[in-house]
């Protein structure tokens, strides 16, 4: 299958044509949450932006399989080889079983994907569920002599690997630099160099997760879970693996190193990195207790939020802007993102009520597919689709006052474009109030008080039209008179 789908590839720093390695089958890797907490918005960023990647691959007409892992062991605190498992601590805290804390956070992560319209991964593995997968990946890297067991645990020898491969190949970083800026902690002593990261720990006794293994009772290191997983579920060379930035190094960067020592090529061949969620300029994240969890999104119960933020306009905000720039958190800019939201929605309906001529005088519309397909093709420039959907919603309001004419056929490549790009793969959703039935009497309370005022008008009773337009406005109903009569909106 050929392809101008261009994305950048993060290991060379530049954009290259996507070629998958057995088209048309494509493997997708991404890394999921860690589940001692729910979602927040920095959490939100990687999920759509590969959800998008996902729903365009498919729509080139490729047969994807999208894994994204979920971690239930093996991450400690300050993503360190030291401290107390991040689920376990929140176990302990809660005097719960971890296994109750993962499994009310990862339900609670799948409520707020399925809110944010985010469709579900191909396979979904959890770390805890493949520990037999990681000890084999272990001893692997053991045998061929890139890794050194100390009381207990196994580390990467991450000198010796240095010397016949380079570790730093994704992050840009040289040995000299890792080991400047590895912070001594407590059991350094057990490696051989600062820089090693663990594959297998050696569980102390208070650590309640822990399984056999040839070297001790014990637990995989974080980097252990995707190379083991996306070996297993995408085979030992796969497409693309993703991610957030924060992951390039030391996670990304471990990855590949595990995965050369054990099977002896490179894994992945194109990585895709996210870029950042900013609160003031400062990254987003549990560990800076600068969140903001996507429920509190939703109701507005947040001290920062002014108002409640439905999942789609977070979804909008998101993807108004380029996944691998920067999205600084702000009240005013998510506002706007309701906005702009609205404004394509309302375009949408309209589009429903315009109707066709003999012939097509806005001459834009016979290119918008393929202005649409090159931004996308442009490492998925979904900022840039957006524009052009506002183009064509601008487009759709002059046919709608008559300002404007389409063909029969053209009408039809508009809808089938507007549906394709808007809700096939950017994934935005139409969002319905909890009771339709009741937003449906609404609707026809409205049209039977607008009738009421066109009665009003043809009998010149200016007043009562007055009245009835003004105390609609009053509750947010926009009104608009055209060549067909009145129309509304509810503005909220």
């Amino acid at each position: 299958m050929e392809s101008k789908f261009m994305i950048y590839n993060t290991l060379t720093r530049k954009k290259e044509v996507f070629e998958p390695l057995h088209a048309p089958n494509v493997g997708l890797y991404v890394c999921g949450p860690t589940v001692y907490g729910d979602a927040h918005l920095g959490h939100a960023r990687p999920a759509i932006t590969f959800d998008v990647l996902f729903r365009y691959l498919k729509n080139l007409g490729y047969k994807v399989r999208y894994v994204r892992n979920i971690t239930d062991v093996g991450h400690l605190e300050h993503d360190a080889d030291e401290g107390e498992d991040k689920i376990a601590k929140k176990a302990r805290l809660e005097q719960l079983e971890p296994m109750e804390v993962v499994q009310y956070y990862t339900l609670r992560y799948h409520k707020a994907m399925e809110a944010l319209n985010v469709l579900p991964p191909s396979i979904e593995p959890h770390a805890s569920g493949h520990i037999i997968e990681q000890i084999q990946l272990v001893k692997e890297i053991l045998d061929n002599g890139y890794a050194y067991e100390s009381e207990g645990s196994v580390y990467f020898d991450v000198a010796k690997y240095d010397k016949t491969h380079h570790y730093g190949v994704l992050s840009g970083r040289n040995l000299d630099d890792v080991l400047n800026t590895t912070r001594e902690l407590d059991g350094q002593n057990e490696k051989r160099n600062p820089a090693d990261f663990a594959l297998w720990k050696c569980a102390q006794p208070q650590h309640i997760m822990r399984w056999p293994s040839p070297w001790s009772d014990g637990f995989p290191g974080w980097h252990c879970e995707c190379t083991a997983m996306g070996r297993k579920y995408l085979g030992e060379q796969f497409d693309i693996h993703g991610g957030g930035m924060d992951l390039i190094f030391p996670h990304h960067e471990c990855e590949i190193a595990q995965g050369v020592a054990a099977m002896g090529h490179p894994v992945v061949k194109y990585w895709m990195h996210n870029n950042m969620i900013t609160i003031n300029g400062q990254k987003m994240g549990k560990s800076y207790n600068n969140f903001i969890n996507l429920s509190e999104f939703f109701a507005g119960s947040h001290p920062l939020l002014q108002q409640a933020y439905s999942p789609m306009t977070i979804r909008f905000f998101i993807l108004q802007a380029h996944y691998r720039s920067t999205v600084d958190f702000g009240n005013e800019a998510l506002q706007a993102a309701e906005k702009g939201l609205q404004r394509l929605m309302d375009a949408w309906n309209t589009l429903a009520t315009v109707t066709a001529s003999a012939t097509t005088s806005c001459v834009e519309v016979t290119g918008l597919r393929s202005k649409c397909y090159d931004a996308m093709n442009d490492d998925m420039n979904t900022a840039q689709v957006i524009s052009h959907l506002f183009d064509a919603s601008r487009i759709i309001n002059q046919l709608a006052d008559k300002k404007a004419t389409i063909s029969a056929a053209d009408l039809d490549e508009l809808k089938e474009v507007f549906s394709i790009f808007a809700f096939d793969i950017l994934g935005l959703k139409e969002e319905k109030g909890s009771n339709s039935a009741r937003e449906e009497a609404y609707g026809k309370v409205v049209d039977m008080l607008l009738e009421q005022r066109q009665a009003a008008k043809a009998a010149k009773d200016w007043a009562t039209s007055d009245k009835i337009r003004n105390e609609l406005q009053a509750l947010g109903f926009e009104v608009k008179d055209g060549k067909e009569g009145a129309t509304w909106k509810l503005n909220r």
